[in-house]
């Protein structure tokens, strides 16, 4: 792979762990679109500080994988692929397509990632 390519990679697991720290702040302070997204979708209000914890714990092995612990990053970016994989399929099961492209753009923030990280541990 290409340097250039290497370092756009590192640049947007950078962005990966930025959104993600984002989002479960929002999570955290129960904000008002994260509510009516929630309910558009058919999460319970209550079960946001948990999903919180999920994605918080990824962001952390995202930043664990780029201080030196590469194999934690693999798996933190994994679980958070298979964390926006279920976010995309909550909008389409509840046909809600309105704002299915966050979801999809955090889902590609992590794809990205998982790239990195399993190109660095090979």
């Amino acid at each position: 792979m290409s340097e250039a390519a290497s370092t756009a990679l590192l640049i947007i697991t950078v962005m990966c762990v930025v959104a993600n720290a984002f989002i479960v702040a929002a999570d955290l302070a129960r904000a008002r679109f994260v509510l009516a997204n929630s309910a558009e979708v058919g999460v319970r209000p209550g079960t946001l500080p948990y999903l919180a914890v999920l994605k918080g714990a990824g962001a952390a092995g995202l930043v664990a994988g780029l201080a030196g612990v590469t194999a934690l990053g693999l798996a933190a970016a994994g679980g958070l692929v298979l964390f926006y994989l279920c976010a995309v399929a909550a909008h389409v099961r509840a046909s809600v397509f309105h704002n299915i492209a966050f979801p999809v753009l955090f889902l590609a923030l992590a794809l990205s990632a998982a790239t990195y990280f399993a190109l660095v541990t090979a």
